[in-house]
């Protein structure tokens, strides 16, 4: 069955699907949908897009099975969404070979998560996380970046070394090529992401969670980093290490929720110009 929808209300849905069982604040609606300074009745704007989203789908407020209404915040799609991407469909065969080692991780993690929906549940909500001073998520979240960064530079300058204690190893060449490879990209990578903070990039937080299971794979494969000090430091410590590399993607992401994009900043800096016009 077909489903007309269009304009804003279609604007919003896709939002929604998009952070399936995810807070959209109200104010996150204002900025996306009449970003372009637009002046029309916020409140009005925002109850008519979501009713009509409603209608469409045969969904109510208070029997909600599709869009959630979380009272004075905002409103949370909580029926399931399944993504489907046609051009891996057709060809599953060569999927695996075109994404490397790194696409085979991947998919194992996707059909990990699948089936047992573990990942989903490890995943904090915005209504999971407390408030906290923009400044210090911000901050925090910047000498994450920076640390890595610090990985792959400090790598990159010990190259010898690391061919040396990883000679042994039975693929010692692919994961030296590895290691030099995923360093080159992600010094750009963790850059573009402390400029983007700084700055306060527009919609950087949406781009962030797309660009976040990424970060992931690469972050867990760079929590075995402290490994290849063992030169400098014993076996125990370098473990020790390693698990808490483990969780700092996770801890990114939840500071990207709380605030570090600036997103709330870009909301009310909006809202102001509005009100002064």
């Amino acid at each position: 069955m077909l489903i007309r929808l269009n304009g804003q209300p279609f604007q919003l849905l896709l939002l929604l699907l998009e952070r399936q069982g995810e807070l959209l604040t109200r104010e996150e609606i204002v900025y996306e949908l009449w970003s372009d300074g637009t002046i029309v009745d916020y409140e009005h704007g925002v109850n008519s897009a979501v009713n009509r989203i409603r209608d469409a789908l045969g969904d109510s407020a208070t029997d909600s099975r599709y869009v959630q209404t979380l009272a004075r915040r905002g409103y949370r799609f909580i029926a399931p969404v399944e993504r489907f991407d046609s051009a891996a469909a057709s060809t599953p065969s060569s999927a695996p070979a075109s994404g490397g080692e790194l696409g085979r991780i991947e998919q194992a993690l996707d059909s990990f998560d699948k089936r047992t929906g573990a990942l989903t549940r490890l995943l904090a909500t915005p209504e999971d996380l407390p408030n906290a001073p923009h400044r210090i998520v911000q901050a925090l979240f910047i000498l994450l970046q920076v640390m890595y960064v610090g990985f792959y530079i400090g790598a990159l300058a010990n190259l010898h070394e690391i061919e040396i204690l990883i000679s042994p190893l039975d693929r010692a060449t692919q994961v030296y090529i590895l290691l030099v490879f995923t360093a080159a990209i992600m010094i750009p990578v963790r850059a573009f992401l402390i400029c983007a903070v700084l700055f306060h990039a527009p919609g950087l937080r949406g781009k962030y969670l797309k660009l976040w299971p990424f970060l992931l794979l690469l972050d867990v494969l760079w929590s075995l980093s402290p490994f290849l000090l063992l030169n400098h430091m014993n076996f125990g410590l370098a473990l020790a290490c390693t698990t808490l590399l483990v969780y700092s993607p996770f801890a990114q992401r939840s500071l990207i929720l709380m605030g570090a994009a600036g997103d709330h900043l870009e909301v009310q800096a909006q809202g102001e110009s509005r009100k002064s016009r």
